[in-house]
């Protein structure tokens, strides 16, 4: 038996990618009611008002995913998610690179405690790295290879789920338990610029690979009517999630 209709609009995660906190709120008041997930990441960790802006949308009902990447020894990787789930995050993300150890990760799970947010996710492949970048760092590895390398280590660790190109999250949920939630970012409708994107993938098909939410800034945040592109989007997820499997 089917399960209820999946909410597209809830699935759709906004990044929050300019310079200023002055800027994610005008983003954020052009999408009222249409988009109510946000991405924060490094292009507004230095502003002052950052946490109090994180704390605003997280008061205000919206989700917001807090994308840092930690990999660090395992005390200040407890500590660093620790500070998210006591500011509300609801995703968190991990790098997924050699530096994040079993212990790291073991120990942000410790820091999480008994809550339930944040998500811990851990970064598979950037999206803008193909495989000859792969290569050039020295790993016998296809970028997919890699990234379901990674994922089952994040699934085996207890983490909640991984970041993930669309290329890749096939094969990454074929082979994770249910549940486990994949994060598609690269995402772009096929009128789009692929930018400095290397692995991109349509709202559709990123969907139909079995992505869960995806990640979109540029598509929207630089399109002249941002809320007819976040709309449009939308459109293109319900279709996707609402086709027969």
């Amino acid at each position: 038996m089917a399960g209820p209709p999946i909410d597209a609009a809830g699935r759709l995660i906004v990044a929050l990618d300019v310079p200023t906190v002055a800027e994610a709120c005008e983003i954020v008041r052009t999408l009222d009611g249409a988009v109510t997930f946000y991405k924060v990441g490094l292009h507004l960790q230095w502003d002052g008002d950052v946490q109090p802006f994180i704390r605003e949308l997280l008061g205000a009902g919206r989700r917001v995913f807090v994308d840092y990447k930690y990999a660090d020894i395992g005390a200040t990787m407890r500590g660093g998610v620790a500070g998210a789930s006591r500011i509300g995050a609801t995703f968190l993300t991990i790098q997924g690179s050699g530096e994040a150890t079993g212990e790291a990760i073991d120990a942000a799970l410790k820091g999480r405690g008994d809550r339930a947010y944040p998500k811990l996710l851990l970064v598979t492949v950037l999206t803008s790295v193909d495989d000859s970048d792969v290569a050039a760092l020295g790993r016998h590895r296809t970028v997919a290879g890699l990234a379901v390398e990674r994922a089952e280590r994040a699934a085996d660790a207890g983490l909640d789920g991984v970041v993930a190109s669309g290329h890749e999250a096939a094969a990454i949920r074929a082979v994770v338990p249910e549940g486990f939630i994949v994060v598609t970012p690269g995402v772009r409708p096929a009128s789009a610029a692929s930018n400095d994107q290397k692995r991109i993938v349509t709202p559709a098909a990123a969907i139909s690979a079995g992505a869960d939410y995806l990640v979109v800034g540029r598509p929207i945040i630089a399109h002249d009517d941002r809320r007819a592109a976040a709309e449009a989007i939308i459109a293109e997820m319900r279709s996707a999630f609402d086709a027969p499997t």
